[in-house]
């Protein structure tokens, strides 16, 4: 609990930029922001400069809204494609596995630095050179590797050992020779990335410009990549109104068009509000079935018309509308009856005068290439099957890439209560969603809520961890036709990081699955 307020992140040094930032007076936008730095030294390859994200912030005065920072689609201005470096490898969640694609030809248009700039500009409270001097300090006197991380650089190492670049940021001894990851807790450090932020501080559109220069020399099209000058120049922050839902009382803000995962949790928290389900039946078997029902019907709700209607004015309200929700619900009635017959991470934080902030940033699994005089590991966006449904390369240049990404503030009386958020591709939505009702709808403590076993629906497969209700799980492998169980918690259902006002005081709580920490 906290007077200054209180930061949830998925390492503690993260959570410390944070809360020095909150304790120095700073506001929740200051201090995400020094988080969000900090993270790109102490978090690699989840989060970077090199990434993207989306910040939903504001407080009750000047209001609520969503910054953009999402990667968009490169390529403007190219006549004819290069032949790109571009190539698949396979990652073991245990007893699952993901195909991933990396090299030059996977990054997009990077946004997430200067995106974090303008918030910065717009609603911070400190100067800007302080913002960044935790991460500075990170970057170039060392920090320590969290053991989730160093469990990430283990899940990933096809990709963290790819290159000598990203080798030298994840690997002890000679990057030219040595494949051998760093333990859990080794000191580290990343001197090039923290002169770069100290540059960043002192004179920000130099060193983007720096940055830019770079970026075209080391991922334009002679190198393998699609990044042009004119990517680079067109690319802008989004400012739009955040999806805004009501909800078992509460007001629910989250992310909304062109990003997809914000009008899929809302949608869920529509559905399972008509269950009308009793607060007392956490972890029966009905709710482990109606939770898995509610996830199954935005699976399918998914490829029968939402994403397409995403990218149309006003689609994701049509979608949300009652008479679609009735649909959907009828459909939610007959399998309750039938029933009873038969990588990416997160940030949240609030401050003691009511602002709060909500932050998922990603850089996909990274590419495996490093801009060395920088120390920054570029994102692999356009290698992700789950943000390229149509196929890899398949996009018009200048596209705003759509996300998952659903950061999340909840208001009640027009105070914020609740900000959450996770990573984990497509598995956010189950995440937060399923936060949202372990604590809101079960009031479930905030610790409990993000760390309770999840499950997850695509189509006609289920995952689950172990710890849910065995009647319920019975009932589950009953009437799944592919269902996969995870023994322990896993990273592969996200991770929730949540602050949330009690009285007068914040508290927060992280998801262990990712190492998650409160301040």
């Amino acid at each position: 609990m906290g007077a200054h307020g209180a930061i949830a992140a998925s390492d503690p040094q993260t959570a410390a930029a944070g809360a020095e930032i909150l304790e120095a007076g700073g506001n929740a936008v200051d201090a995400i922001c020094a988080a969000a730095f900090a993270s790109f030294v102490v978090e690699p390859p989840l989060t970077s400069p090199g990434g993207g994200g989306a910040l939903l912030l504001g407080d009750p005065t000047t209001g609520w809204e969503v910054i953009d920072c999402m990667s968009t689609t490169p390529g403007m201005g190219l006549s004819q494609r290069p032949i790109l470096d571009f190539h698949g490898v396979e990652v073991c969640f245990g007893p699952t596995n993901q195909t991933f694609h990396v090299g030059r030809g996977a990054v997009a248009v990077p946004g997430l630095m200067r995106g974090l700039y303008w918030a910065h500009q717009k609603r911070g409270r400190l100067p800007w050179s302080e913002i960044i001097q935790p991460a500075i300090r990170y970057g170039q006197e060392g920090f320590v590797l969290g053991k989730a991380i160093h469990w990430v650089h283990h899940l990933l190492a096809p990709i963290v050992t790819l290159t000598p670049g990203i080798r030298a940021l994840s690997c002890l001894g000679d990057p030219l020779t040595s494949r051998t990851l760093a333990p859990a807790g080794s000191a580290l450090r990343n001197r090039p990335l923290g002169d770069f932020f100290e540059h960043l501080a002192r004179d920000p559109e130099d060193a983007m410009a720096v940055f830019n220069h770079a970026l075209l020399h080391e991922f334009g099209p002679e190198t393998g990549g699609l990044l042009t000058r004119a990517d680079l120049e067109h690319w802008k922050p989004g400012f739009r109104k955040p999806l805004s839902i009501p909800w078992n009382g509460y007001q629910v803000y989250t992310n909304g068009a062109p990003s997809s995962g914000g009008g899929l949790v809302a949608f869920a928290l529509r559905l399972f509000e008509r269950l009308k389900f009793p607060k007392d039946a956490y972890d029966s078997p009905a709710h482990v079935n109606a939770i898995a029902d509610v996830l199954g019907l935005v699976s399918e709700a998914r490829v029968s018309g939402y994403d397409a209607s995403v990218h149309k004015p006003g689609g994701i309200d049509a979608f949300l509308a009652d008479r679609t929700v009735d649909h959907w619900a009828m459909r939610l009635a007959a399998l309750q009856e039938e029933r009873q017959q038969g990588n990416t991470t997160h940030i949240s934080v609030m401050d003691h005068s009511g602002g709060a902030a909500s932050m998922t940033t990603s850089n996909g699994e990274g590419c495996g290439h490093v801009i060395e005089s920088l120390g920054i590991h570029m994102n692999n966006f356009l290698g992700e099957e789950d943000i390229n449904p149509d196929g890899f390369h398949n996009f018009q240049p200048g596209q705003r890439m759509s996300t998952m990404m659903a950061p999340t503030l909840v208001l009640s009386n027009g105070r914020p209560v609740l900000a959450l958020g996770s990573g984990g591709s497509n598995r956010i939505r189950s995440a937060v969603f399923q936060g949202l009702v372990n604590h809101l709808w079960f009031d479930r403590p905030l610790e409990e809520a993000v760390n309770a076993p999840r499950i997850h629906v695509e189509g006609n497969k289920i995952w689950h961890e172990h710890g849910l209700n065995p009647a319920g799980i019975r009932q589950l492998n009953e009437r799944w036709p592919e269902v996969t169980r995870f023994d322990e918690p896993n990273m592969f259902f996200g991770g929730v990081h949540a602050v949330a006002y009690e009285g007068d005081h914040a508290e927060g709580a992280g998801d262990r699955r990712r190492g998650g920490v409160a301040r």
